[in-house]
């Protein structure tokens, strides 16, 4: 099973996406860190097909790890969705900028993440399977 990578410090945000995956079947398993460091540790360990990367976390930011892990040839193929509470364009722009393919606003809209989640993972199998 495909695996989707959630680095996030809020339990609060980390029990929605998580309510997402177990009532949604989005098709995927979900693997949760709480640091970008602790993050760029994970992808030493597994690869996922998807990261969706909290942008202020403590410690080294969302975007600085998303710049990182789209420098080094062994992880840039991995799309990144920043997830943030600044809604802002310049924010969106900022995120883009470092990487980021999507941009999620919090608080997340559950139903509609459930579906960009489970299209994502069906198009991603699809292509595996190519």
């Amino acid at each position: 099973m495909s695996t989707i990578l959630l680095v996030e410090d809020k339990a609060d945000n980390q029990l929605v996406i998580e309510d997402i995956f177990e009532f949604d079947d989005v098709g995927a398993e979900l693997v949760i860190v709480e640091t970008a460091e602790d993050a760029l540790e994970k992808l030493r360990e597994i690869r996922p097909i998807l990261i969706l990367m909290d942008v202020g976390l403590p410690g080294m930011s969302g975007l600085e790890a998303t710049a990182i892990i789209k420098s080094d040839p062994a992880t840039r193929d991995i799309p990144v969705w920043a997830i943030t509470a600044h809604a802002m364009k310049a924010a969106e722009e900022e995120a883009l900028a470092a990487g980021c393919s999507e941009y999620v606003t919090k608080p997340v809209n559950a139903p509609q993440l459930a579906e960009r989640l489970k299209g994502f993972v069906q198009s991603h199998g699809s292509r595996e399977a190519a």
